[in-house]
């Protein structure tokens, strides 16, 4: 016996397990996209406070970016946030001072990214993923 309602979820669990399989394909490239877009915006930091005042390193399926202030002419680190790519999800882990936020990322048509942030159970552009990341490692004292 064949009953509609479970061939219907058969179909739909057939297209989740699709778009989970694009999405964990496009993952690597994906968080190259991420990384070329922080590495921009700590460029931008650093032509506006200085080489030493922020750097971003690439180790693995993880990147870590590190503030520093200048105290009497010595470089010292303030704060850092690390982003780690999870296949499990699909999409970023961003870990900052103990906090953890999960990023999903899916795809649309034309194989274009979106990002969802699950805390907050919210799409967010690209522009929004960088400010969430960088915002409170490069400027700790200005308020959100």
């Amino acid at each position: 016996m064949s009953f509609q309602w479970l061939q219907m979820r058969i179909s739909e669990e057939n297209d989740r397990r699709r778009r989970e399989r694009a999405a964990i394909e496009r993952l690597p490239s994906a968080f190259e996209d991420l990384r070329q877009q922080l590495e921009a915006c700590i460029q931008t930091f650093r032509k506006a406070f200085g080489e030493e005042a922020a750097s971003i390193v690439k180790d693995g399926s993880k990147l870590r970016v590190t503030s520093r202030d200048e105290r009497n002419g010595v470089w010292t680190p303030s704060q850092k946030v690390e982003i780690i790519s999870v296949a499990a999800v699909p999409g970023f882990q961003v870990d900052r001072s103990g906090e953890q936020r999960v990023v999903e990322i899916g795809l649309l048509p034309g194989d274009k990214l979106y990002y969802r942030d699950r805390d907050r159970d919210q799409y967010i552009s690209l522009e929004e993923l960088t400010r969430l990341i960088l915002d409170r490692v490069l400027f700790p004292k200005l308020d959100e």
